[in-house]
């Protein structure tokens, strides 16, 4: 075997709370995710020496490739396995950059299980999620996907029933969010009510769509929405046309609308004015080979 295709998917964030900082400065979080149907192709092949990352659309914005989670999971592989790993990557950008969906984070999965399968390095699904967290937060759980609570600072994983039927609009303006400004601007804040993910997580459990929409919330969304005001606009842009709850993801900018049927969700994605819309729904893996 010298290539592989595979899909891999965004999240969405239906809660997440803020628990506290660490002596390092990660923070605390109780945070409901889900993996959805918007996905990037990352394809890989064997070649003769040496790394390559080609990226699609051109102007996608990826940043130095140091800085790539891409090229960061091939390094971390190469030094574990004590071997080059001759990769080119091709990396279909779909999801939108900062904007809390877990692009980044999703290349990165789709990488790491990639690598592992065309050398043959054996490694198990542990043992990946344990480089992954190296590479960031969100990776662990973008390796298995689906449905889950992730603790810590969200590489504590457990697995929770896939939600009600339901679609998402998911809805960006061209602004994106850095996740380090996000969380400093919070932690300068003062604190304000207690939101609490566990109703979302006994909605899930109870498989109530109703609940799990009254559910919905993100202790980072007024802040994010102080920086970016097109945040908040969207969500009410939403809640106004018929979603039945609508709530920012991650760290943002991109704001999720909940909808029963998939007609209505597409009707309104139509007539949303942003920079990126879509109407996806949940999924029940973080990649998938094809």
């Amino acid at each position: 075997m010298s290539r592989m295709l595979s899909r891999a998917f965004a999240k969405v964030n239906y809660a997440l709370e803020v628990r506290g900082t660490r002596p390092n400065g990660y923070h605390e979080v109780s945070t409901v995710m889900q993996s959805i149907s918007l996905a990037e192709e990352v394809e890989i092949e064997t070649v003769a020496a040496g790394f390559e990352l080609v990226v699609e659309p051109e102007d996608a914005g990826i940043g130095p490739l140091e800085e790539n989670t891409v090229y960061r999971a091939w390094r971390m592989l190469a030094e574990l396995a004590g071997v080059e790993l001759p990769a080119r990557v091709s990396l279909r950008k779909k999801i939108p950059a900062g904007a809390g969906l877990g692009g980044g984070s999703a290349d990165a999965a789709a990488t790491l299980v990639g690598l592992n399968e065309l050398f043959g390095l054996g490694l198990s699904d542990e043992e990946l999620r344990k480089i992954g967290l190296k590479i960031g937060a969100d990776v662990p759980f973008c390796l298995s996907g689906g449905t889950a609570l992730g603790e810590g600072i969200g590489e504590v994983l457990r697995p929770l029933p896939p939600p009600p039927p339901h679609y998402l609009v998911i809805a960006k303006p061209a602004a994106g969010a850095e996740t380090a400004r996000v969380y400093q601007s919070y932690d300068e804040r003062p604190k304000e009510g207690n939101f609490s993910a566990s109703p979302a997580v006994e909605a899930l459990r109870r498989g109530d769509l109703g609940s799990l929409v009254r559910a919905l919330g993100n202790d980072l969304a007024s802040v994010a929405e102080g920086l970016v005001p097109e945040v908040r606009e969207l969500e009410e842009e939403l809640l106004r046309a018929g979603a039945l709850g609508a709530v920012m993801s991650g760290t943002g900018t991109a704001v999720c609308g909940i909808f029963s049927s998939e007609a209505g969700a597409r009707a309104v994605a139509e007539g949303l004015r942003a920079h990126f819309v879509g109407v996806y729904e949940p999924v029940v893996r973080g990649v998938e080979f094809l």
